[in-house]
């Protein structure tokens, strides 16, 4: 930064950015794909120095005493900078998203009114220990004609900082602006503070991570805002379910990745078949290594598969019904009917992604309409809430919100729309 102030070092960065998003929002779909594309390519050519700046993230993060499901998020391997590579060229693929025709009519005195799409112009993220995110971001800006501005967590730093560098010069070898992708490159926490202020500067901010900082860029930020929501997702198991399945999908939404916003943190069981489906389910939460915080119900189902309090299970508390754990951690709790469970899950969930398991096609279709999320699933694992999955290429989020954009939001949600209109003379009387 050479001696200036983190709030002018981060004026100065923005304010290079936004000039870059003026030829980049221009640039045609071909040249905007090619970037793309060589960014792809970049990520696996350049692979090492980027393994090598995760290594030094991840001894510092463990030296710390970092979490392990802070870790998974942090952790880099081949296999996903190859994922990280191939979302890249999963958007590349996709249609252009920029000057798409939304609307066409010619109105009352005679002018001819178009609505198209177009790029938001500057885009801001702000997000914690996962490294990955600086791809997607940069990826599906550079995708929709947008420049971004990275803000990495200091856990990450040394990964965000590497992997921005090589998508900057793979942006820059396909004659677009190098500073279309810029990241801040300190770690003093005020330079989050100056980015959400920059008012006139930055068009959105999108901050990805944990709640404390989802509050803190919507309560302080001068600019738009988008978020991206915490994930207490839910699976409610009704008195149909056929147990096998049901058993299936919470392994999974509960263990596959445990610190994914997609992944389960409650489990909801009808009355009607608790006692049964609890002795079956209880033990395999156990042999997964995931510690159970449960109702009364569900602790004396523990007690009697033979699990430890304190070990196995504890009680659950109030907080706990609201609570994203991160960790081999769920809460269980046993409602009286779908009714119950979608109280619940619209009391306490966070509007992410939610599950029943029924062979009772009337209580899907009920629970598909009343709870209120992003993304509402029947039989099926909260953990395909991904851009990827729903095949949008590589996601910049799953928003929670529903203004703009809802769910995984990717290369469409990054475009806003103006009206262009032309005429013969036409004055208005």
């Amino acid at each position: 930064m050479d001696g200036m102030t983190v709030e002018t070092y981060v004026a100065d960065l923005a304010r290079a950015a936004k000039e870059a998003s003026r030829p980049l929002g221009f640039a045609s779909d071909e040249t905007r794909t090619a970037a793309v594309r060589a960014m792809a390519d970049a990520l696996r050519e350049r692979a090492r120095e980027i393994l090598a700046a995760n290594d030094a993230d991840m001894a510092a993060a463990r030296e710390a005493g970092t979490s392990e499901g802070l870790l998974d998020r942090l952790l880099l391997t081949p296999e996903r900078i190859e994922g990280m590579a191939a979302g890249l060229e999963a958007l590349a693929a996709l249609p252009d998203p920029v000057g798409r025709v939304l609307e066409h009519r010619t109105i009352d005195c005679g002018l001819d009114l178009t609505r198209v799409s177009v790029p938001l112009g500057l885009v801001a993220m702000v997000y914690e220990a996962r490294p990955n995110v600086t791809a997607d971001a940069a990826g599906i800006c550079i995708r929709t004609g947008n420049a971004c501005i990275l803000r990495g967590g200091s856990l990450a730093q040394r990964s965000c900082v590497a992997i921005a560098h090589v998508l900057a010069d793979a942006v820059a070898s396909c004659g677009l602006p190098r500073a279309a992708v810029s990241i801040i490159e300190t770690t003093d926490r005020a330079a989050t503070g100056a980015l959400m202020g920059l008012r006139g500067v930055v068009d959105v901010l999108i901050p990805r991570g944990g709640a404390g900082l989802i509050e803190r860029c919507v309560r302080e930020a001068a600019v738009p805002v988008i978020e991206t929501g915490t994930g207490n997702c839910h699976i409610y198991v009704h008195e149909s379910a056929d147990f096998a399945k049901a058993r299936a999908i919470v392994v999974n939404a509960k263990t596959q990745r445990v610190g994914v916003c997609n992944a389960c943190e409650s489990l909801l069981v009808d009355e009607a078949v608790a006692e049964r489906f609890l002795a079956e389910m209880l033990p395999v939460l156990k042999d997964r290594g995931v510690l159970v915080h449960g109702d009364g119900v569900t602790c004396a189902a523990s007690r009697a598969a033979g699990l430890a309090e304190g070990v196995d299970f504890v009680p659950a508390t109030e907080e706990d019904w609201g609570r994203e754990y991160l960790a081999l951690e769920i809460s269980v709790k046993v409602v009286t009917g779908i009714d119950e469970a979608i109280a619940h899950i619209n009391r306490f969930g966070t509007h992410h992604s939610e599950a029943i398991v029924a062979e009772d096609t009337a209580a899907c279709e009920r629970f598909l309409a009343a709870v209120d999320a992003s993304s509402v699933y029947a039989n099926a694992s909260t953990r395909f809430t991904d851009g990827g999955e729903f095949g949008l290429g590589a996601e910049i989020g799953i928003s929670t919100q529903k203004l703009h954009a809802r769910g995984p939001f990717a290369a469409e949600a990054l475009t806003t729309y103006k009206y262009e209109i032309r005429g013969t003379g036409q004055v208005r009387p």
